[in-house]
């Protein structure tokens, strides 16, 4: 496992399309587990693929109950509406407030190509929503209705 360069705003592959996965392989893998090393050594709670310079659809999450890996997540079911504080690993330094559903029901395919299903509410729907506009080429701070350091 390795600890990867996380990409800052400005760099171009964090407003691509990601390129969903087809195959899940030992390449898949070990990326998944790059991912999550890095994450964690940079104190994240999510980081999507495109963070690490890589365009596929591929997402770690760590809201403080364990580790979750989605391959080609979709959100499939939404409801409610909250505004919170958002930061981001691209985005050193800054926080903004963003509205986001409250609750979210996240379709993916885990490491063993098993299709799952993630019910989030509070900061698991937050972070499975800010890791998925990643995927689409959209950073929080162009949601925000406010910026400021932080």
């Amino acid at each position: 496992m390795a600890v990867m360069e996380i990409r800052k705003a400005g760099d171009k592959i964090l407003k691509e399309l990601a390129v969903p996965v087809d195959k899940i392989d030992r390449k898949i893998r070990n990326l998944l587990n790059d991912m999550a090393e890095t994450m964690y050594a940079a104190d994240g709670v999510g980081l999507a693929a495109p963070q690490v310079g890589v365009s596929r659809r591929l997402v770690v999450i760590d809201v403080g109950d364990g580790l979750i890996e989605l391959i080609n997540p979709v959100i499939v079911a939404k409801e409610g509406c909250e505004s919170g504080t958002e930061g981001c690993l691209s985005v050193p330094g800054m926080c903004g407030e963003v509205e986001r559903y409250a609750t979210v029901t996240v379709e993916a395919i885990n490491r063993s190509g098993k299709k799952i299903q993630i019910n989030g509410s509070g900061l698991l729907a937050r972070a499975l929503q800010h890791e998925i506009d990643h995927l689409d080429g959209i950073l929080f701070i162009e949601l925000a209705k406010t910026m400021r350091k932080g």
